[in-house]
């Protein structure tokens, strides 16, 4: 393994000992009466273009983000759509807890509704069938489900990775069916028979129908979550020939250990035989985001017009990133930055708008919207409220991020470090590798960082009250 030429500064990575009690919000009413979270699926943050990506095209989620905080390292915890929206309900780092977020607010007088997808939900199972998926009723005044066909949009059909081109409706991949994951479709239509504006539909009936009296109101919406359908007109400024896919470097997976590799591979699920297909998806993901950001500014529009936006936080971010073929990595469910980084914007009435490159987590969200609401934070949360942050975005709460994936990773500022189950480890200098391209975990000029960061995680971890592997012989 041949390291970078540069010389690494030394990071201390110091445990993040922080109290899972809070004290009370104080008795001043808050200017905060509601609250008013988004959350997308399976969606990088490094695809919109408030967090730097040119060819994507999200005005409505870029207009919020110059009315807000935009935390450029924000982190999940879990690595797929159920551990992680369990997280970020509960403010745990690993299952649940005692009183998910939505209850708080209802048990505290607060209308609670849910519309969408906010706690798991199979897609495109739960979305055919119109079904609650894994959804916790004690959360909700009400709740919504937004019901759609998926892949069995009639239209323009590709199942990229078996480089399959129709517009029938037989034989089309679907639920639990296994090449569902790179499936688009572009239809002829306005979009209103996607879950998704359905979902951005009721949820603003729900805002005229309840804005006079306090209110936390979930929407979830599913793209750019594979099935990838959108109407063509989406489809249409995301020219495939034109995108550049992720770069492959040479020997990139040698370094990597056996658990840190994605189960989807370029070389397995059959893409890698198709290169113009692996523009297709970038295309077919764009087009997806873009539609999903267009009924994001159908809500907020709305929002502005019932005049709620002066007494509403306004929380936007996904459950976590996906791999669009960096490393030759598809999907999620690993330890890598493309997936554990997500986007994460608050916009709350009193707050300036700005960037922070506060390291924060999404259990963090718990204990910040009860905050602003002016409500006391449970003392069984494990998040810290982001409030000091929205106040300085400059300020720190933390020193890095957990992710969970067949082990545990520990971002801080400049390094990401992977421990799993076997001991095996991974460690990059995100300085000069945010790619992730060089493992420097066997290097010996970088055993002091190594070594500091494994205590940073191994802390971390105790305090979090989750079992690290003390039992594996020490390196």
């Amino acid at each position: 393994m041949t390291s970078p030429s540069i010389r690494l500064l030394a990071y201390l990575a110091g445990a993040c000992l922080h109290a899972t009690t809070q004290l009370p919000a104080q008795d001043a009413e808050p200017p905060i009466k509601n609250v008013l979270l988004i959350i997308s699926d399976d969606l990088r943050a490094n695809t919109l273009g408030c967090y730097g990506d040119p060819i994507c095209k999200t005005p409505h989620i870029d207009k919020l983000a110059s009315q807000g905080l935009l935390f450029t390292h924000s982190y999940c915890q879990g690595t797929w759509c159920a551990p992680s929206r369990t997280s970020l309900m509960y403010s745990r780092y690993l299952g649940s807890g005692k009183r998910t977020l939505g209850e708080h607010f209802r048990k505290n007088g607060f209308y609670s509704a849910r519309v969408g997808k906010i706690f798991h939900m199979a897609v495109p199972g739960d979305i055919i069938a119109g079904t609650n998926g894994r959804d916790v009723a004690e959360c909700w005044t009400e709740r919504f489900n937004s019901q759609g066909k998926e892949a069995h949009t009639p239209g323009d059909y590709a199942c990229l990775n078996l480089n399959i081109f129709t517009d029938t409706l037989e034989g089309r991949q679907s639920t639990k069916m296994p090449h569902r994951m790179f499936v688009s479709v572009s239809y002829e239509g306005d979009g209103s028979d996607q879950p998704d504006h359905k979902t951005a539909n009721k949820t603003i009936e729900l805002l005229r129908e309840h804005g006079e009296k306090p209110f936390f109101i979930a929407a979830g919406f599913i793209r750019p979550h594979y099935p990838m359908v959108a109407p063509k007109q989406y489809f249409d400024p995301y020219r495939w020939q034109g995108l550049q896919v992720p770069k492959q470097v040479k020997d990139d997976l040698a370094d990597i250990p056996k658990l840190g590799l994605a189960s989807s591979r370029s070389a397995g699920n059959g893409i890698e035989r198709h290169p113009d297909n692996q523009k297709r998806m970038w295309a077919a993901y764009y087009a997806t985001i873009t539609f999903m950001d267009a009924q994001v500014g159908r809500i907020l529009k709305e929002l502005d017009r019932l005049g709620l936006r002066e007494s509403t936080a306004v929380v936007f971010t996904s459950d976590h990133g996906y791999h669009l073929g960096d490393h030759s990595f598809w999907l999620k469910s690993n330890v890598h930055e493309e997936v554990t980084r997500v986007p994460l914007i608050i916009s709350a009435p009193g707050y300036k708008p700005g960037q922070s490159k506060s390291i924060v987590e999404l259990v963090d969200l718990y204990p910040t919207l009860a905050e602003l609401a002016g409500l006391a934070v449970p003392g069984n949360v494990q998040g810290l409220s982001l409030v000091p942050v929205l106040k300085d975005p400059a300020a720190k709460v933390k020193e890095g991020a957990l992710s969970f994936s067949k082990g545990h990773s520990w971002r801080t500022q400049n390094w990401a470090y992977m421990r799993y189950k076997d001991g095996s480890e991974e460690l990059y200098d995100m300085r000069s590798d945010p790619g992730q391209i060089i493992n420097l975990a066997d290097d010996q000029k970088y055993e002091a960082t190594r070594k500091r960061m494994k205590v940073g995680l191994s802390a971390r971890l105790e305090n979090a009250g989750i079992a690290t592997d003390r039992a594996k012989p020490a390196r």
